[in-house]
Order: structure tokens, then C-alpha cells, then sequence
């Protein structure tokens, strides 16, 4: 197999960088944050150069960014920011590139996870559900159309979500199963 490109996306809070980073552990894979990787390149938190700067000039250093990180080689799990799947290319570039697990969580469960959450700027309104019901609405649908396979996030553990998606990704083909016989269930969650 040439080149082994793993890439989540979801909404806010749905545990991407979590599952990603322990879904990278068992592969014996490199773990990048697309949000982190932002942050190095800019100098400053998120939220404080969308709060300054605007969503269009943080939208163009994330689609930079993916596309950097996609491009460079070499086997990598890649956690993308909420909001990445809102430009065509980036989806395109996306399921191109990676094969894309879609971490599903409800605008409620979402809720629950961050509501006392000051970092993630979409989220600092008045009604932060209401809020989440609106960007899931709008991005639900993106999120399917660049993913390969849907994983519902509603009860499983961090452990639990990333045994199904390295059975997901089994099945698929996309891992060998003796890479992951070797590592499920080998270092605790």
C-alpha cells in the first residue's frame, strides 16, 4: 500500500483530535492537528486571529495548511478543524487524498461536551445549542459528502471509537489486518 492518509472531520467538541491522536498510536502513525499545526503558523490562538484578522483570512491559512499536509507524504492521521469541510476544495482535496472517517455527534451531545468551552469562537454567543443546531445543519450534509465512512460518536468511549474505526478501516481494506491485530486493545485509551 503506497501512502496510508486517515483524516477526521466532524463538528466542534466531537473528538477528532482525541480519536485521532489514540487511532494514530495504534497504527504507529504520525498524529497532526490541523488547528495546532494553524496556531504554530500564526503565532497565536485561534480564536484570537479570527476574532481580529476574520473567518475569510482563517479560512485561507486552513485550506493552505490542509493542503500542505496532504501533499507532504508519508503515512499520517489528520484531525481537521470544524469548519474546513465549507469550501469545496478542501472537501475535494479531502476524499481525494485521505480516506475520511465522519465522527457523528449530535448537536446535543456537542452541548453537553462544551459548554463551558471559552476557545472556539463560533460558540461564544448567547445560545451556543442553537448555535450547534445551525452549524450541524448546514455542515452535516459536507461532512457526508467527503467522508468514505460515517462512525456515530453517541456512547463509545474515546477506546471504543477508534476500535471501530480500525475495524472500519479493515474492512474497507485500507489497513492491513495484521497492522492491527498486532495493536488494538495494546496501550489503554
Amino acid at each position: 500500500m503506497a501512502q496510508l492518509l486517515v483524516a477526521l472531520v466532524g463538528m466542534p467538541g466531537g473528538g477528532k483530535s482525541t480519536v485521532g491522536r489514540q487511532l494514530a498510536r495504534q497504527l504507529g502513525m504520525r498524529f497532526v492537528d490541523t488547528d495546532a499545526e494553524i496556531e504554530a503558523r500564526i503565532g497565536e490562538p485561534i480564536r484570537v486571529f479570527f476574532e481580529r484578522s476574520g473567518e475569510a483570512a482563517f479560512r485561507d491559512i486552513e485550506s493552505q495548511v490542509l493542503a500542505e499536509l496532504l501533499t507532504r507524504g508519508g503515512e499520517l492521521v489528520l484531525a481537521t478543524g470544524g469548519g474546513i469541510v465549507l469550501r469545496d476544495a478542501n472537501r475535494q482535496l479531502l476524499h481525494d487524498a485521505a480516506t475520511v472517517l465522519y465522527l457523528r455527534s449530535t448537536p446535543e451531545e456537542l452541548f453537553r461536551r462544551l459548554r463551558h468551552d471559552t476557545q472556539r469562537p463560533l460558540l461564544q454567543v448567547r445560545d451556543p445549542l442553537q448555535k450547534l443546531r445551525e452549524l450541524y445543519v448546514q455542515r452535516n450534509p459536507l461532512y457526508r459528502s467527503c467522508a468514505h465512512y460515517v462512525l456515530e460518536t453517541g456512547r463509545p468511549s474515546v477506546h471504543g471509537l477508534v476500535n471501530m474505526a480500525l475495524m472500519q478501516l479493515e474492512l474497507a481494506g485500507v489497513i492491513d489486518p495484521s497492522r492491527v491485530a498486532a495493536t488494538v486493545g495494546a496501550e489503554p485509551c
